[in-house]
């Protein structure tokens, strides 16, 4: 039985620039990889459509975080119609849950009527946030939950948005490819305390924070507990410093 990933090994891999994958669900073994290229999404950059802002301000879909962690790694794990098979076998499965219990691995879920159709989830350590998968069983759910990340992470103070591979869904919402040597810079600087942005770590639920307008009306009630309003993932999409 392959031996388990331990959390401390799992997050100094990611402070190298460092992190696993699998040949598939059930394949015994990982392997570690260090793209040459990196698509990172400069979280000033991130492209709010203005579809995508009708969508989030429409409230069709209700957004939350860290509610359903294990339900959106699965979902992330699960064979799609663009996705036959999967990276995530058991042992990152159990490692990366290990990491959500000590506070590292976090989840953004999409909800439509109750049910949880997309969302997406990954690391954060330092400043940095190193986006992992995502899923998507309606129409938008998916650029949903990646806005509402992008929120959180700006409230936050986190200065780098890893994508890790380049994609034309990520590549539309404003992510960009960069090279190994600017990467690791970019790395060094998040997870340094003395960095640029002058905090040693981000705040995933500074967003949370923010405080409301005035005129502001009630929030409607809802079936998923404590969810994150639209107008608080605009506000921090559309503040500019």
């Amino acid at each position: 039985m392959p031996a388990p990933i331990s959390p401390d090994l799992l997050l100094k891999a990611y402070a190298l620039g460092v992190f696993p994958m699998a040949d598939d669900r059930e394949a015994p073994d990982i392997y570690w990889v260090e793209p040459k290229r990196r698509a990172i999404l400069p979280l000033e950059g991130f492209h709010l459509s203005r579809s995508l802002r009708k969508t989030i301000r429409s409230e069709r879909f209700e957004t939350s975080y860290n509610r359903a962690f294990h339900q959106i790694l699965l979902g992330c794990a699960a064979p799609a119609p663009d996705r036959p098979g999967t990276w995530i076998n058991r042992q990152i499965e159990e490692a990366v849950l290990r990491l959500h219990a000590l506070g590292h691995a976090h989840s953004i879920e999409t909800w439509l009527e109750g049910e949880l159709v997309g969302g997406l989830y990954g690391i954060s350590l330092g400043r940095a946030f190193f986006g992992e998968s995502m899923f998507s069983r309606a129409t938008d759910a998916s650029k949903v939950a990646f806005a509402h990340l992008v929120a959180r992470l700006r409230a936050g103070g986190f200065t780098l948005l890893d994508c890790q591979f380049q994609t034309p869904h990520l590549q539309s919402l404003g992510a960009i490819e960069i090279s190994k040597a600017r990467y690791s810079g970019l790395l060094a600087d998040a997870l340094s305390t003395t960095g640029t942005s002058g905090a040693a770590s981000g705040d995933f639920s500074a967003l949370d924070a923010l405080p409301a307008p005035p005129a502001i009306s009630p929030p409607r009630a809802t079936i998923v507990p404590g969810p994150t309003s639209a107008w608080r993932i605009l506000q921090a999409l559309t503040h500019t410093s």
